[in-house]
């Protein structure tokens, strides 16, 4: 039921300060976390921040997510994933190396990671021309402690939440070394009921529809990972790591009650309608990557090549029936008006590579080159039978709809970048990359009345060039000041273009998009400093072609009844520009018993769309126009209390506060979520309470009204408010290494399966 209703997933690249809830394949427990500091708790360097986090009994039995969510910059809404400010997404690199897991796996490897192995978190907010990122995407790179004996430790850790639902989840990973072989693996799984209620409104002043309901989709999840490492010789390595997930979701309901309103010129009710909706959807997925590296170490100022291939199979199966229930003679939904059985499978097979050389010279001068190679396959072959029925409940009519969609993809990259060090106080940074991309997308569609669309080919070739600068410098001691700006492309996600329609009601579908391109986008941001306390951050994003989705409606009239038909459609979008003006500290007071993080912003929106037509289907609707500007007030703060003398008792409280803004589907309005938790250190035991969203504020509600009368109004309520108890468990020599973690080469793809 995730693919079904996409609206929170829009959110997720709208809040410049706060993330919205977005894919919810992920992530399950909070908890806020005190942190002892090094002397330079927060500072900036060249193109990136740098979060200082010593060893210490407060980051003892916590995990790295808990950890991020208190490093400045960086927020979560959703407890899910993780966002920094003023970017779309936060992508995850440990030991400067993207991490080799897809969505689910990385989340719970977040989750059930000691902090105790983090020596500092860098936050890049403009990543350079050697990152291959999309958008806007922002970049978070976990530097790990580097420890030198032999031998094994790990950790376990257990937790249960108690929402709408229960639910629980465990863990367990393991690191050894002995010599030149560096071994770690994880074993993740679990349980839960993901919730969600919903009230969608849409019409006119003379048609109205309204649904109200709710969304329960059981998971039941397994995933883990082992990676490998061996040292050659002292200048080269070579590692294997094989990342794997699965999912089961099966029985998820909607159930919806579809009132359908009518009223005459002068207002007067004329009919109310009622039938009820009433899905079911059963689901799985799988998700294996496979990556080899080799990393040869070229002299002793750091100089080195890095070679990476990559294979990556993702499936997901996905049936659901979907009914239209209509009053029987008991007036209790017991009869059909129409049913539409969806069999949904979608295949994708991925083969990727990179070299990326680097060349460090005496007088403090950087050069970089690489390149990379993606060829994606998706296979996508979908199957809609839809019966009718008369007003006796007899079956009248089935009609087949297939659609076999198949998608090639070659991505070729080339990027070149010199760093160079003028001063002590004066450095920057220079950089492009150029990208090649070929798709070829094929749908075979037999059931089409239009010879024309009864076999399609879309054929897209471009090429892009993408160039980065940034430099840094630093003033006095107390003060430093940077700037940064790049160009990236932000390519469509597979499953936004295969041409399937998900069902929500009667009334209201999803419809993805084969002819949805690749939008540009322009990041320029200025930083100042002062203390590596204070911080002030100026942001602008300019967004071309936006992808996204827009709520289109017209006047159908079916069985001669007539209602207004809302269908959320997955296309480019005008374009959109953010900016954005942030103030901040990160601090710690009375000889570190309190520990604050506090962030407060503006952000300024202008949206300018246009459209009336289904892309995929050709079909007209009432023009959608969305050229309004908003200003929104958002405000983040997170406090540690350390509780003892002995660093054992932490109490923590978060809140964010984000104010309504405007966005592609209308009018957000504000956000918060105040977050209480208590923990507890004692010996190689950690037990935590968390409460999340104590005042149930966290509620997503959007709407739009157009000139031309339309209205649009979604509420969803994920029940955001629960208390998580977990306890963890660390075992072994902590002296152990940790292995290096290895960016596969099909990480930028896997960011493209969810």
């Amino acid at each position: 039921m995730k693919n079904i209703l996409l609206l929170t997933a829009i959110l997720s690249g709208t809040c410049a300060f706060a993330q919205e809830k977005a894919k919810s394949d992920t992530v399950k427990t909070k908890s806020i976390e005190g942190i002892t500091l090094t002397k330079q708790v927060f500072k900036k360097q060249s193109d990136r921040f740098v979060y200082d986090v010593a060893a210490s009994p407060v980051a003892k039995g916590n995990t790295t997510f808990d950890l991020l969510k208190q490093t400045p910059l960086l927020s979560t809404t959703d407890d899910k994933t993780l966002k920094i400010a003023g970017k779309n997404n936060a992508l995850i690199y440990i030991n400067g190396r993207k991490t080799n897991m897809d969505a689910e796996s990385l989340t719970q490897f977040l989750k059930n990671t000691p902090a105790e192995n983090i020596q500092k978190i860098e936050v890049i907010t403009v990543p350079g021309s050697e990152y291959q990122v999309e958008s806007s995407d922002g970049i978070i790179n976990i530097v790990l402690k580097k420890k030198m004996s032999d031998g094994l430790n790990g950790n376990m850790r257990m937790a249960n939440t108690q929402n709408k639902y229960n639910s629980s989840s465990a863990s367990f990973s393991a690191n050894y070394r002995k010599g030149k072989l560096g071994i770690s693996a994880n074993l993740n799984g679990g349980e839960n009921i993901q919730p969600q209620s919903y009230i969608l409104r849409n019409g006119t002043n003379m048609v109205k529809n309204e649904s109200v309901g709710d969304i329960d989709d059981p998971n039941k999840y397994i995933g883990g990972y082992i990676n490998a490492d061996y040292q050659l010789n002292e200048n080269s390595n070579l590692a294997l790591s094989w990342n794997t997930s699965a999912n089961k979701s099966y029985n998820s309901t909607i159930d919806l009650l579809n009132t359908l309103t009518k009223y005459d010129n002068n207002g007067n009710l004329i009919s109310t309608d009622f039938t009820r909706s009433k899905n079911r959807e059963n689901s799985r997925s799988y998700n294996n990557s496979l990556n080899l590296n080799y990393e040869l170490k070229l002299d002793s100022l750091g100089s080195k090549l890095n070679v990476n291939a990559a294979y990556l199979n993702y499936k997901r199966f996905q049936y659901s029936d979907n009914n239209t229930l209509v009053p029987g003679p008991l007036e209790d939904f017991s009869q059909h008006g129409k049913k539409i059985i969806q069999d949904i499978p979608q295949i994708i097979n991925n083969f990727s590579g990179t070299v990326d050389y680097i060349q460090k010279f005496k007088k403090d001068l950087t050069f970089s080159a690489g390149g990379n190679f993606n060829k994606t396959k998706t296979d996508n072959d979908s199957k809609n039978y839809t019966y009718s029925y008369d007003e006796n409940g007899n079956q009248t009519e089935l009609k087949p709809d297939f659609n076999h969609f198949i998608y090639d993809e070659n991505i070729y990259g080339v990027y070149v970048t010199l760093e160079k060090k003028f001063s002590d106080k004066f450095s920057g940074k220079i950089g492009t990359r150029y990208e090649i991309t070929n798709s070829i997308g094929t749908a075979d569609n037999p059931q089409n009345t239009n010879p024309d669309m009864q076999h399609q080919k879309i054929v897209r070739n471009y090429n892009n060039f993408l160039p980065y600068l940034s430099f840094n410098y630093v003033i006095n001691d107390k003060n430093n000041i940077s700037y940064s700006f790049s160009s990236r492309m932000r390519r469509p996600s597979f499953w936004e273009l295969n041409p399937v329609r998900n069902i929500i009601t009667e009334f209201n579908y999803t419809q993805n998009n084969p002819f949805v391109k690749a939008s540009s986008t322009y990041n320029q941001e200025l930083t100042y400093m002062y203390k590596n306390s204070y911080f002030l951050i100026l942001n602008h994003s300019l967004f071309k072609d936006v992808i996204t989705q827009v709520p289109l409606q017209r006047k159908i009239v079916e069985n001669n009844i007539e209602y207004q038909q809302l269908a959320y459609i997955r296309t480019n979008f005008g374009t959109k520009q953010e900016m954005s003006a942030m103030v901040g500290v990160q601090k710690s007071f009375f000889k570190q018993y309190l520990t604050t993080n506090f962030n407060i912003g503006i952000q300024h929106n202008i949206n300018d769309g246009t459209l009336n037509t289904d892309p995929t289907t050709g079909q007209v609707f009432d023009t959608y126009v969305n050229n309004t500007k908003s200003t929104s007030l958002i405000i983040q703060t997170n406090n540690t209390i350390r509780l003892d003398k002995k660093k054992t008792w932490f109490f923590g409280i978060n809140y964010f506060y984000v104010d309504k803004q405007q966005i592609e589907l209308g009018m957000l309005k504000n956000l918060m979520s105040l977050d209480l938790s208590i923990k507890k250190n004692w010996n190689d035991w950690t037990f935590a309470l968390n409460v999340n969203d104590v005042l149930r504020t966290n509620i997503v509600e959007i709407e739009d009204y157009q000139a031309s009368g339309n209205y649009n109004f979604v509420r969803n309520d994920q029940y955001r408010r629960g208390m998580t108890l977990s306890i963890t468990y660390n075992f072994g020599n902590q002296k152990v290494k940790k292995i290096r973690d290895i960016e596969a080469a099909s990480d930028d793809i896997k960011n493209r399966t969810r």
